[in-house]
């Protein structure tokens, strides 16, 4: 989980992002059904200055997303909260997300992990962090460096694109898992001749949560924005759609416009609809490689619709619902704002035991969405076992 204190810090306002998108289609252009149109046009521009759903991430605040990440796991315990047990277990609790990570990016994304184990003990008590008074950027990095300096002596950092921070169950104080974001403007933590950017600091929450955690605060140094609620109803706008949100929900497969955004699905896979006009597309599951992944309507400079086809199966084999999901993005909405927003075709049922209505959101064959007010329309024209076929038109 992202906390505002670290993910809003003190860059929230100096990072700039280079956009390299072409100016945003005009609301008078049209195109004729059936038209194809580049990818492109339906990319959109990141507005926040962190976190978000634009395409244009910023390579120096946050890491690529595909290739190998070389990660070292070090285990961490206190003065006040000393580790009595092996290391390994703690190991064992996250080992999977390396599997989950490459399934739910086609295997364009890896996790190589080391484990450094040993018990790295920490100058300072557990309770001294500020994990259960308000943790804020300046902490945390003093956290992730008195872990960086206590392992030092025991692990070439240089060889290492992230750190992960683990600490002893005992550590009751260290109760969540935020994500360190280095500031360029100022030196932060170096170690071995190299700046460490990107870590996990693990908390309490993984014997719970398990190897998703891993997911969700991996894909932040990715840059990818919270899905969930800072405010109200936690998950009043995904659900438990994309690990991005409900860490715990029934169907986290990253949605099909992440997949997009990190590099994982390519232009080609990508149906666009930038200006007014009409296009069928047959949509491959987003659980499975291959295959037309996402139909985007765009609606405006930082607005778009997004169809995707959702199945029970791969990393969302406990979805509680199938068929097309519908949601709209907005890429100047902040982290935590709902810069994702799942359309549900009928907000009155009643979801079974377990599930909630937004987890039930998917559309079936004969159901429409419709935005009079940008003039998107979606219908959902047909499913079978090798996907779905929808119908997006903007008038």
């Amino acid at each position: 989980m992202c906390i505002a204190s670290t993910c809003l810090g003190p860059l929230a306002a100096a990072i700039t992002l280079a956009s390299g998108l072409t100016t945003p289609p005009t609301a008078t252009g049209s195109a004729p059904a059936g038209s194809t149109a580049p990818a492109a046009g339906c990319a959109l521009p990141g507005r926040t200055g962190w976190t978000d759903e634009g395409h244009d991430t910023d390579r120096v605040q946050f890491q690529r997303a595909t290739g190998v990440r070389r990660v070292l796991t070090l285990f961490v315990d206190f003065p006040d909260a000393r580790a009595t047990e092996s290391t390994r277990p703690y190991a064992a609790q996250l080992a999977p997300a390396a599997d989950w990570m490459s399934r739910a990016s086609y295997g364009r994304s890896r996790l190589a992990v080391t484990p450094l184990h040993r018990w790295i003990r920490m100058p300072a008590d557990s309770t001294s962090y500020g994990f259960q008074r308000g943790l804020t950027f300046e902490t945390h990095e003093e956290y992730v460096r008195d872990a960086i300096t206590a392992a030092d002596p025991y692990a070439d950092l240089s060889r290492y694109d992230m750190v992960h921070v683990v600490p002893t169950k005992a550590a009751r104080a260290v109760s969540f898992s935020p994500t360190y974001l280095h500031d360029p403007a100022t030196p932060g933590i170096t170690a071995d001749g190299t700046r460490l950017k990107w870590a996990v600091t693990f908390g309490q929450d993984i014997w719970r949560w398990g190897p998703k955690v891993v997911a969700h605060e991996t894909a932040h140094t990715f840059g990818l924005p919270d899905l969930y609620s800072f405010a109200g109803d936690t998950h009043q706008h995904a659900g438990g759609w994309d690990v991005m949100g409900d860490i715990a929900g029934h169907a986290p497969q990253y949605l099909g416009w992440h997949s997009w955004k990190l590099g994982w699905t390519h232009d080609a896979q990508v149906a666009c609809l930038p200006v007014r006009g009409q296009r069928t597309v047959r949509l491959t599951p987003v659980e499975r490689p291959g295959g037309t992944k996402i139909a985007v309507l765009r609606t405006g400079e930082t607005t778009a619709y997004v169809a995707e086809s959702r199945r029970a199966e791969g990393n969302d084999e406990a979805a509680c619902s199938t068929g097309v999901l519908i949601y709209k993005v907005d890429s100047a909405a902040q982290t935590g704002e709902g810069p994702v927003r799942i359309m549900n075709p009928d907000p009155a049922a009643v979801p079974p035991t377990g599930c909630t209505q937004l987890d039930m959101a998917a559309y079936k064959p004969g159901q429409t969405f419709t935005d009079p007010g940008t003039g998107t329309r979606i219908d959902v024209l047909a499913e079978d076992r090798a996907g779905s076929t929808v119908r997006i038109s903007k008038g």
